[in-house]
């Protein structure tokens, strides 16, 4: 995919980072900082509550069994509904909604590109716009696992050894649509929670064109 071809979702705004790299915890302080400036913003994830998306979910958490290249298309399925289905991320951008979604189709060229190579998940993701913003947020996987390890239910990707190659393939994919002119702001997810918090909120006020969100 090539963001110079790819058109771009104004207001479109995507979390990306390894599992227990901090994306849910951001998400949350996001929303209620545009909640607390009256901003009008819809705050979502994918895999989402969807059907196709619970179905996802069920196979990451190992209750469904499917093939990779199967589980690739599934999130595929699920992000194309996310994105032109009635009350959509497409929809509410065009309501003028500021959309902050955690995850998107880079994730699936990096989980999907590891599980089933990187062929397919590109051809199943080529078509689909890209965001105004992206902010990946950038941990060692012994870091992000640490953080996983107190988590009771764990998912099929959420090993050390997958989040280290998983981690390579994220910098990689990133990279390419950076050097290709996608906005994209790198924050160390180590930090302390309310110093990648400060970071996040100043470039969305930026993004929004307003003073500052707390």
């Amino acid at each position: 995919m090539d963001s110079t071809t790819t058109p771009t979702l104004p207001r479109f705004v995507v979390l990306e980072g390894l599992d227990g790299a901090g994306t849910t915890t951001q998400l949350k302080l996001i929303g209620q900082a545009l909640e607390k400036a009256d901003i009008p913003h819809w705050i979502t994830f994918e895999p989402t509550d969807l059907p196709s998306g619970r179905l996802v979910r069920r196979i990451l958490k190992g209750e469904v069994e499917a093939r990779p290249e199967t589980l690739a298309r599934l999130f595929s399925a699920d992000r194309h509904e996310h994105l032109y289905g009635k009350g959509g991320i497409v929809e509410r951008l065009r309501r003028g909604e500021l959309v902050v979604c955690d995850r998107y189709v880079f994730s699936s060229l990096a989980y999907q590109g590891l599980s089933c190579g990187p062929a397919l998940p590109l051809l199943l993701n080529g078509a689909f716009p890209l965001p105004e913003l992206l902010i990946y947020f950038s941990i060692p996987a012994a870091v992000s696992m640490g953080r996983v390890e107190g988590r009771e239910n764990r998912e099929i990707f959420e090993t050390k050894p997958i989040q280290e190659r998983v981690s390579s393939l994220y910098e990689s994919v990133i990279s390419n649509y950076e050097s290709r002119g996608l906005s994209v702001l790198r924050v160390d997810a180590s930090l302390p929670i309310e110093e990648v918090s400060a970071r996040i909120l100043h470039r969305l006020a930026e993004l929004i064109g307003i003073k500052a969100l707390h």
